[in-house]
């Protein structure tokens, strides 16, 4: 028997794992102890115990690395099953299951670069990242299980402000391909019902100047949707544990089939799919935003000076000249903020008082063309008795009041309502990845624009256009029973400029169907753009009429010396019928203020 010295003692224990293990040197050599289940020790030379010990401790490595991924795979399991079963019931059910998943796949101890996860509809990898990182592209093609074609592209400057040195960090990526766990409180769409998911272990990223890059693909074409990247932002939603929100994503059609979201952050991404509008090319965009800023330019100056020329005329104003203008002040508002606008996009809070104030502009400028209809409707239609107390205090209230009604409500029931909007543009060039869409601040939420801007434009501009037919229905009987000579140039004219000022040329809104869009965005776009300078014109029309007739009056009394022939050629020139029934309408009309009654609007002949 060889010595103690050089003899090693170990207990091999069959059917249990090692229990104790004992290290003791002496003499220059290693002795080992080791207890065991049953029976004696055994001696074995140095060599052949080495090499037993590194298999038994590769085995049990590998048992404990594996335990980890078969637990991962079963609660990824459980998830897929009780999405459909509705065994998660409430919001902290929801929350803590993909929360607990994170925690489970940052457990995971794996000696591999990276380490895959798949069960039908949820798919993990795990990726270990050096601080000597140059970027990574994961796409769809590295799952068996992926049932649609996406892949994320990371830059390097991921972990360049996280890692330390000699530092190994985990990237985890998950997908669903189901929204059964990220159901917003408006149950959005979302496109192939993926919801594409990255975070950095102990690490949060934002704010990343190289953007990550999410790619998703649909089979079909998407040009028939409005596409939004956009990502889970928890705690925002009423009845959910989160929302979708748009905020530090940028979202670019590379073609019809594929669409690119640049994100500076990481979290969970999806793209928002709505039935849409017809999208516009980039080729008339840039016209579009000429006209646009020309014209609400102009207009803010023309509106403008006329209100500055009113206040410092030495007339006494009366109501309908108080409501022409409010009219002005309403559009110098909706011009500014519609201009400021687009520059304070990247402003959260900024942009969300900025698209308040311009919806609540937008609101109160239709509130008072309105007005406009209301009150021509009285001075036309209801001649008699249409005294009111505090008339312009009460048309005030409503033309101001009402529209802040409305958007404080909003504000209140749905914050959210209201923030960074992304209008989709078809891009032409299907190798041109740079961002093309234009942004500005104005409503997020479809049904509160299709109810509180569409709905309220057609309620108003129904009404007016209803008074305008009337008015003319009216003129037509006084034609016929009076015999007014009839001038239809001036005539048309004259219908066209009250048209303008009731804001009937809102209703081309409602034809933005793609036969005649290029029409329809061309027309509304300078209509309602150059809205204050056609309003300018019309005051300046009327102010010539007023004068004109001012001195038609004067002449006549200095040359009345008997009865004049009406074909003489000394008689002035009279304005045609429907331009004596229309000169009601100017700011000659009834006071309701005070209990004042003019005589010129009185009906003719009375």
């Amino acid at each position: 028997m060889k010595k103690e010295s050089e003899i090693w003692y170990v207990s091999i224990c069959i059917q249990t794992p090692l229990s104790a293990l004992k290290l003791m040197s002496q003499t220059g050599s290693l002795q080992v102890w080791c207890q065991h289940w049953g029976g004696g020790p055994m001696m074995l030379p140095r060599m052949t115990f080495l090499i037993l010990c590194l298999l038994a401790d590769w085995g049990l490595a590998g048992i404990d690395s594996h335990r980890p991924i078969e637990d991962v795979k079963r609660y990824m399991n459980y998830l897929e099953t009780n999405s459909f079963s509705r065994k998660l019931v409430n919001l902290q059910d929801e929350q803590r299951a993909i929360h607990t998943l994170e925690i489970k796949l940052k457990e995971i101890v794996f000696h591999t670069k990276n380490v895959t996860i798949e069960v039908d509809k949820i798919q993990a990898l795990v990726y270990k990242l050096t601080c000597n990182f140059t970027g990574l592209t994961i796409n769809s093609s590295y799952l068996e299980k992926a049932k649609t074609k996406h892949s994320m592209q990371f830059p390097s400057e991921l972990t360049r402000h996280t890692c330390k040195a000699n530092q190994t960090m985990q990237l985890i990526c998950i997908y669903f391909n189901m929204n059964r766990f990220f159901q917003d409180d408006d149950k959005s769409l979302l496109l192939n019902n993926n919801i594409l998911g990255a975070s950095l272990v102990n690490h949060s990223v934002s704010n990343l100047k190289q953007y990550v890059n999410i790619s998703f693909w649909h089979n079909e074409s998407l040009d028939r949707y409005d596409l939004t990247c956009v990502f889970w932002k928890e705690g925002a939603g009423k009845t959910s544990w989160g929302a979708w929100s748009s905020e530090g994503c940028k979202t670019v059609l590379v073609g019809p089939y594929q669409v690119l979201c640049h994100c500076d952050h990481l979290t969970y991404f999806a793209v928002l799919m709505k039935l849409s509008s017809t999208k516009i090319s980039k080729e008339l965009l840039d016209p579009l935003n000429y006209i646009s800023i020309v014209g609400c330019s102009l207009s803010t100056v023309a509106s403008l000076f006329t209100i500055l020329f009113q206040l410092y005329s030495r007339k006494k104003s009366d109501s309908t000249t108080h409501i022409h203008m409010n009219l002005h002040v309403s559009v110098i508002l909706l011009n500014v903020t519609f201009l400021l606008s687009p520059f304070l996009t990247s402003l959260s809070v900024g942009c969300v008082a900025i698209a308040a104030l311009l919806h609540y502009s937008l609101l109160s400028c239709l509130t008072w063309m309105a007005i406009e209809g209301f009150n021509l409707y009285m001075l036309l239609v209801r001649v008699y008795n249409i005294y009111i107390r505090r008339y312009i205090l009460k048309l005030c209230v409503l033309g101001w009041g009402l529209p802040a009604i409305i958007v404080v409500l909003l504000l209140l029931v749905k914050n959210s309502a209201y923030g960074y909007y992304e209008i989709q543009i078809q891009n032409s060039l299907q190798n041109d990845t740079s961002p093309q869409n234009a942004s500005m601040c104005w409503i997020k939420s479809r049904e509160i624009h299709w109810v509180f801007v569409m709905g309220y434009a057609g309620v108003t501009t129904l009404f007016n256009l209803v008074v305008l037919i009337w008015a003319v229905k009216m003129l037509r009987g006084l034609h016929s029973r009076e015999k007014w000579e009839s001038r239809p140039c001036q005539d048309i004219t004259t219908v066209l400029g009250v048209s303008v000022l009731l804001g009937i040329t809102w209703t081309l809104a409602f034809f933005s169907f793609h036969p005649i869009l290029l029409p329809q965005l061309f027309l509304f776009t300078i209509f309602n753009s150059f809205y204050g300078f056609f309003l300018f014109l019309w005051f300046c029309a009327q102010k010539r009429r007023s004068n004109l007739k001012a001195e038609t009056s004067s002449s006549s009394q200095m040359t009345r010396t008997g009865p004049q022939n009406h074909n003489s050629p000394n008689r002035s020139p009279q304005p045609s019928s429907l331009t004596r029934f229309f000169s009601r309408f100017c700011p000659q009309g009834t006071r309701h203020q005070d209990g004042e009654v003019e005589k010129d609007m009185e009906c003719p002949g009375t």
